[in-house]
């Protein structure tokens, strides 16, 4: 399989996995978990065509680890990022001291104002690595790196998740706990 249907297969697992399971005729588990098989006839059917070999490389493949299989390989779903309600069934953990965002400079004032929202989104997604979340922040154009005080968020009483792929979840992060760093 090329680049470029490798990215568009992984954007079509992304949106239904993620956004709107619904769509393609799927029902997210507990845990945001979906049968394989089931998974694999529903990509067929909306003219995704997909292999459970091609589908191994997809999610091994992903430079973001955006997908997981469970124990027993049968079932795949998203690691974070789900704006349909569910529970991805992950226990609270004590986060490092600091944590970065990577953003757009357009975003600034609203985070200025209000600090980070999880807008559609179950969470705030953060970083314990700055390249990644300028990475991420890069999507957008020139990105913005924020340095999160984690330790003091969690301190108070902020409540923090981390992914299968590291990612750390957070329901906001208030102004004042974020700071810009300079370029």
């Amino acid at each position: 399989m090329d680049s470029k249907q490798t990215t568009r297969l992984s954007k079509f697992l992304s949106k239904h996995l993620r956004h709107a399971p619904e769509e393609i005729g799927l029902h997210l588990e507990p845990g945001g978990w979906v049968a394989v098989a089931d998974l694999l006839a529903a990509c067929a059917a909306h003219g995704y065509p997909l292999t459970r070999d091609e589908l191994e490389d997809i999610v091994e493949d992903n430079d973001k680890q955006r997908f997981a299989f469970d124990e027993s390989g049968q079932r795949l779903r998203a690691q974070q990022g789900h704006s349909v309600d569910v529970d991805l069934q992950l226990a609270p953990v004590a986060p490092p001291a600091v944590l970065y965002h990577g953003t757009a400079p357009a975003a600034l004032p609203a985070i200025r104002a209000t600090g980070l929202q999880k807008m559609s989104r179950h969470h705030v997604h953060l970083t314990a690595d700055e390249a990644t979340a300028r990475r991420v922040g890069q999507r957008r154009g020139r990105p913005v790196l924020l340095a999160v005080d984690a330790a003091a968020l969690h301190a108070a009483g902020g409540v923090f998740y981390r992914s299968g792929n590291w990612v750390w979840l957070v329901d906001s992060v208030p102004a004042q706990y974020v700071r810009e760093m300079a370029d």
